[in-house]
């Protein structure tokens, strides 16, 4: 049976090209996630992985729709040639029924995380860049204003709540709110920076 996986990275994103690649190629079950492709952690794929049977192919548009690094990209791969799977990558003309094609999947996996990599490092490259030129500050810190926050703070000293009450009513995650706590007695000379 030839399985085609789809994915695009939001809701809003638009599947109708990838589905046309699909159509043209013959698929005759089709798996579609809407989800970011950082890991492999993704509904859609999942249920095609258990739903693939020896004799099966599994038909993608490109790798980057796959697997989004080196690492994910061959277990992938290998979790579906230990089933009996074959894997085609449209874009890239990968074919694991091939020598040559299980050598390319190795090669363009490792070009999309190496470009992958460069692309952090840019990113880093110019987040150092504004911070050297005072142009960059970093997240803006959650809006919880001085005095509700002293109020809250009383309160947990006091006796009268206790943190995981205030976490809910300032809407802060567990070490955001430890952390303002933290600068909150840094600033008022309850204890010394650390």
């Amino acid at each position: 049976m030839k399985v085609g996986y789809i994915r695009v990275s939001t809701e809003e994103q638009n599947t109708a090209r990838q589905e046309v690649i699909m159509n043209e190629l013959g698929i005759e079950k089709l798996f579609v996630d809407k989800i970011s492709g950082k890991n492999t952690d993704r509904p859609q794929l999942q249920d095609m992985m258990n739903f693939v049977r020896e004799g099966d192919t599994v038909i993608v548009e490109s790798i980057s729709r796959f697997a989004r690094n080196t690492k994910d990209l061959l277990e992938l791969t290998e979790q579906l040639k230990d089933k009996g799977v074959a894997f085609v990558s449209k874009k890239e003309t990968i074919d694991t029924n091939t020598a040559a094609g299980q050598f390319m999947l190795t090669v363009f996996g490792a070009m999309a995380q190496m470009e992958r990599e460069y692309i952090l490092d840019r990113q880093r490259g110019g987040i150092a860049c504004a911070k050297a030129e005072g142009k960059y500050k970093g997240r803006k810190p959650i809006g919880v204003d001085e005095k509700t926050f002293s109020e809250e703070y009383k309160k947990l000293k006091n006796g009268d709540t206790v943190p995981k009450l205030v976490m809910k009513k300032l809407n802060l995650k567990p070490n955001t709110f430890y952390r303002r706590m933290h600068e909150y007695e840094v600033k008022h000379g309850i204890v010394k920076e650390k």
